[in-house]
């Protein structure tokens, strides 16, 4: 059940930053497609953990995909999505941070504990 929570906190704050970064510079995402790519993200990097992958990909394959995510639904022109999905990873990177600190996480993968 632990798992489930965190996994399910870990979609929230990350489809969280998603939203806010694209609110601050744009139209803005609905929030069911923040949380859409959130899904996403933190699903493929729990995914590529859970089959013993090295470090570098299971931080590597979330990022094309949120990326994507974000360009489609934003639909907008490639300078604006580039600042936006900057704009996201810096509020990622202020969640993680306490998130990190206070779940014990080395990201916003559920599973990823810190040694």
């Amino acid at each position: 059940m632990n798992y489930l929570v965190n996994f399910i906190l870990a979609i929230s704050l990350t489809g969280f930053s998603y939203f806010i970064g694209s609110f601050l510079l744009s139209k803005g995402l609905p929030l069911w497609q923040a949380l859409i790519i959130g899904f996403s993200v933190v699903s493929l990097g729990a995914l590529m953990e859970a089959l013993g992958s090295p470090i570098w990909l299971i931080v590597l394959v979330p990022f094309p995909v949120g990326m994507l995510l974000l360009y489609f639904f934003l639909n907008t022109t490639i300078p604006q999505w580039f600042i936006t999905y900057s704009t996201t990873l810096l509020i990622y990177t202020v969640i993680h941070i306490p998130m990190s600190y206070f779940f014990q996480f080395h990201s916003l993968i559920p599973a990823w504990k810190l040694s």
